[in-house]
């Protein structure tokens, strides 16, 4: 995974899932690291927080309370033009 700036996480089932079974938002690198030691990236609204490290494995961080972090998410890096 390297050092990519922002990547899209994809969320799979569930009830807040699209029709097709997948929902995806993109996330941005930020200055901060999370418990694994790894860049956490956010989204722009700071909800969506997500520890990513450089093998392409997701810790999803909780930006508030009673938020159940998602399990089963993929993280593909989103290609800057």
């Amino acid at each position: 995974m390297g050092r990519d700036e922002a990547f899209e996480l994809v969320f799979t089932g569930g009830a807040a899932s699209v029709p097709d079974g997948e929902d995806a938002v993109v996330v941005h690198r930020t200055d901060r690291k999370g418990p694994g030691g790894h860049p956490i990236y956010a989204d722009d609204t700071g909800i969506v927080q997500a520890e990513i490290s450089d093998r392409g494995e997701v810790r999803m961080i909780a930006s508030g309370g009673h938020q159940q972090p998602a399990s089963g998410v993929e993280v593909r890096p989103v290609v800057q033009p």
